[in-house]
């Protein structure tokens, strides 16, 4: 089997990205947004998913950290959907639970090529650094729609604003690792009736 990885370059007048992301990887993270809490939570996803993910980015931050993060959601769906090719053999669907302490976080996802996210989360309107919580949903629009994919997000318990976005990046992690892994019973057979994803 080819390699499943991609490279991209994104550039725009609020933001310049550069990825290299390696979908059959060991979780080994190298992230710099300018966001602190931001660059946490992409090395937990990436290193829960097990994939290798190189990240720089360098935006308007002076402005506000919205077109970063959107941008990098935008920009890591794309090299997502890049390096998954033509899903041959993926398992497709993806399902986590996942605790951080008081906080539980439940992922689905379905790497469908229909972009759709159902997001059932209520998260305190707090500041973590220079990180405010409404960019959870903005990062996750823009990735399922470049990435191509289903996605539904249920936060079921919490308290500690921390530890909710931790668990809903955790559970999404472990749900994309499942995703992504080739069943080497379907062979090179595509899963879905239709011969195409």
């Amino acid at each position: 089997m080819a390699k499943r990885e991609g490279t991209l370059k994104r550039e725009t007048r609020e933001t310049a990205i550069e990825i290299q992301l390696s979908i059959d990887g060991r979780g080994v993270t190298e992230v710099d947004t300018g966001i602190p809490f931001f660059n946490h939570m992409l090395e937990l996803l990436t290193q829960h998913a097990l994939f290798d993910l190189r990240l720089k980015a360098e935006g308007d931050l002076d402005v506000d950290p919205h077109h970063t993060v959107e941008d990098v959601g935008i920009s890591l769906g794309e090299v997502f959907r890049k390096s998954l090719g033509d899903k041959r053999g993926i398992q497709r669907y993806g399902f986590s639970v996942v605790p951080m302490d008081e906080s539980l976080a439940m992922v689905s996802v379905d790497i469908s090529g229909r972009p759709h996210l159902s997001y059932e989360v209520e998260l305190p309107p707090e500041r973590i650094g220079n990180f405010e919580t409404d960019l959870i949903l903005e990062f996750l629009h823009a990735f399922v729609n470049h990435a191509a994919i289903t996605l539904h997000v249920n936060l079921l318990s919490g308290k500690n604003v921390h530890h909710m976005i931790e668990a809903i990046f955790k559970a999404l992690a472990r749900a994309l690792d499942t995703a992504t892994t080739v069943d080497p019973r379907l062979g090179t057979d595509i899963p879905s009736t239709k011969g195409k994803l």
